[in-house]
Parts: C-alpha cells; sequence; structure tokens
C-alpha cells in the first residue's frame, strides 16, 4: 500500500519559489519541467520512501530521522512517519545547506 505524499507548508512555499525563480529568470517551460520531475520523485516517494539518503549535514549530528532524494541541483528532504511521507523542504543543493537544515528542521 503506497505511503501518502504532504507538503509542509514551508515546502510548499520552496516549491512555489522554485517555479516563480525558474520561470523569471530562465523559462515558464523550464519552470513546468522542474516542476514535473519534482511531481515524480514524490510519487516515487509514496512507494518507496526508504529510497533516500540521509542528508550529511545532519548525519554528522547523529541525526537520522530525516532522508532525501535528489533532482540536480534540488534536494528534496523528508521524513517519513508511520504510513506517511512529509516533504520539508525543496532547495538547490549550492546553497548553504548545513545553516539551512539548522535553522529550518532543527530550529537553530
Amino acid at each position: 500500500m503506497p505511503f501518502e505524499v504532504f507538503l509542509t507548508n514551508d515546502a510548499a512555499r520552496d516549491l512555489t519559489e522554485l517555479y516563480d525563480y525558474i520561470a523569471v529568470h530562465d523559462a515558464p517551460r523550464k519552470a513546468d519541467y522542474v516542476l514535473d520531475q519534482i511531481e515524480k520523485a514524490f510519487l516515487r516517494l509514496s512507494e518507496f520512501p526508504e529510497r533516500g539518503t540521509n542528508p550529511k549535514e545532519l548525519l554528522a549530528l547523529g541525526i537520522r530521522e530525516y532522508r532525501e532524494i535528489f533532482f540536480k541541483p534540488y534536494r528534496i528532504i523528508y521524513r517519513v512517519m508511520d504510513k506517511n511521507v512529509y516533504v520539508l523542504l525543496i532547495v538547490d543543493g549550492r546553497r548553504d545547506m548545513q545553516s539551512l537544515l539548522q535553522r529550518r528542521l532543527l530550529g537553530v
């Protein structure tokens, strides 16, 4: 039975901002493509939620409850709880991930 995938408010905002940025700075067609690929990643998560790896920045802190998948250069950070997948963060992996993960996931 597939897992249900939910986007947190932060992840939904990340996706909207990412789409808008690509549409303005590249092309609307490219933004549509990226959105489509990320939505396909969500579908794969519903079937195989454990397939992702632990984010190395959190693993270094001993934190293992978060996982990530990639649609390069974007990183999709999520957490599996019961039969649900909660997408917490969708971000360009070229950003300062250590600070971003600490602020968004750990509240530091």
